[in-house]
């Protein structure tokens, strides 16, 4: 007798994820059953498995967040909207907790159709706690390059945790860099110790901000929500911009308001549901349902 397992494919900005809710006991898949459903050749094609499960510490729902390659990880800030969207629809509420191996975070209704806003708490900003290999007394721009010595390609970024690792180096076009390449380079840098998600960050404005991603175990994504957030305080720390910043990223706009008053982040930005199917437990084959046009159906 197989077990089917229902699924919806949902997004943050084309930052893409495989929902499951695991809630009544559904199986937990392994590493490997991950990879081969995130191939985007021959699987579903995603950039996380999202599972949401029973809250030990009493939350409206635990996220436990596996990247494409079957690493589990404690932080999505675009999975957290999708999630948050999915848990306030389900109970008719405008506001939900989520715990996450990173701590527990709220998701709120933004006042827009399919605007979600999370409180992603306060960035951690000291170089045992990112963390890094070896001490720093100012994370603001570290000593890590690629390339030549004398004129490296990239040199001196920012290093942020959002409950993630994240080093952020700032240029004048991010489109200028073959990030495919360097971008697991830096990840797997032995400063890293956790490996670490590559972005390259673009100041438009004192408002504004460009940025694409090198996610660790997913590779170049549309969007990364902890990116935004850890390239928006990097670049009010560096007074580069105000606490208050535009994100744009592949996919679209991210809103991050870094506040003074507790010092956490928050993101607001676009959730959309693509389309819901079930797997075969025993196969990892998938059937599609009909397709919904958004989420808002």
């Amino acid at each position: 007798m197989t077990t089917a397992i229902p699924f919806r494919k949902m997004n943050g900005l084309g930052n893409d994820f495989l929902v499951f809710d695991a809630r009544a006991g559904a199986p937990r898949l392994t590493p490997e059953e991950i990879a081969r459903l995130a191939d985007r050749r021959t699987g579903i094609g995603f950039d996380q498995m999202i599972t949401i499960e029973r809250s030990p510490a009493g939350a409206d729902a635990f996220m436990r967040i596996d990247n494409a390659d079957g690493g589990e990880v404690s932080a999505c800030g675009n999975a957290t909207r999708c999630v948050g969207w999915v848990l306030m629809r389900e109970a008719a509420k405008d506001a939900v907790t989520i715990e996450t191996r990173a701590g527990l975070l709220h998701a709120a209704d933004a006042g827009a159709p399919e605007m979600v806003t999370v409180d992603m708490g306060a960035p951690r900003l000291k170089w045992d706690e990112i963390p890094l290999a070896e001490p720093f007394a100012d994370t603001r721009a570290i000593e890590l390059q690629i390339g030549p010595i004398d004129a490296p390609i990239l040199h001196s970024p920012s290093a942020v945790s959002m409950g993630n690792p994240h080093a952020i180096f700032w240029v004048d076009d991010v489109e200028a860099y073959d990030l495919e390449t360097i971008g697991p380079m830096l990840e797997n840098h032995p400063i890293f110790p956790e490996r670490a998600n590559i972005s390259l960050a673009h100041v438009t404005s004192p408002e504004s901000l460009t940025l694409k991603v090198w996610e660790r175990g997913a590779g170049i994504t549309r969007a990364c929500g902890t990116g935004a957030c850890a390239a928006a305080v990097a670049s009010a720390r560096t007074r580069r911009t105000g606490r208050r910043v535009r994100v744009t990223l592949p996919g679209g706009d991210l809103l991050i308001h870094w506040r003074e008053e507790d010092d956490h982040v928050m993101m607001t930005g676009p959730i959309e549901t693509e389309f819901e199917g079930v797997i075969d437990r025993d196969t990892l084959t998938w059937r599609r349902n009909e397709p919904t046009r958004g989420a808002a159906e």
